[in-house]
């Protein structure tokens, strides 16, 4: 038996708006043990509730094997929220951070605009920035590594 939920009218047509301006495909937003997902291309609204676990993941291949490790490094920043990330303050300006640069916690490393709002996304610790992961002005998914800081 499902559990009934209250759907969240104005969290789906926000979700709907960041599709159309990320040019995405499909998002999908949870929290708890609840998520939504909205697809372009149909109706499909969808949500579930207590959703069984995900199958195992098939064995790496070369191509997913370095993206998995970077999605569990320790040192690894992911995105925060879909959105369009920049890795500097503005176009034809200095980059943020570079691979080599040594940062501090709290210091802005990228913007990601979702919705009009240009969002900070700050080092989480201190360290050297070993990898930067994502293109500025490329689309990011939630849970997407950007960068690692070692």
């Amino acid at each position: 038996m499902s559990k009934k939920i209250d759907v969240d009218d104005k969290l789906i047509k926000k979700l709907a708006k960041l599709l159309d301006e990320t040019g995405l495909a499909e998002i999908e937003y949870g929290e708890g043990d609840v998520s939504i997902r909205v697809s372009k291309g149909g109706t499909n609204i969808s949500h579930s509730v207590n959703a069984p676990p995900a199958p195992a993941p098939a064995a790496p291949t070369a191509e997913s094997a370095p993206a998995a490790s970077n999605a569990e490094h320790p040192g690894v920043v992911t995105s925060p929220m879909v959105g369009i990330v920049y890795t500097s303050p503005e176009p034809g300006a200095a980059a943020f951070i570079n691979v080599g640069d040594s940062v501090t916690a709290g210091q802005v490393v990228m913007l990601i605009e979702a919705m009009k709002v240009f969002n900070q996304i700050k080092a989480p610790k201190s360290g050297k920035v070993t990898k930067i992961l994502v293109e500025g002005g490329s689309p990011v998914e939630f849970g997407e590594p950007l960068l690692i800081v070692e």
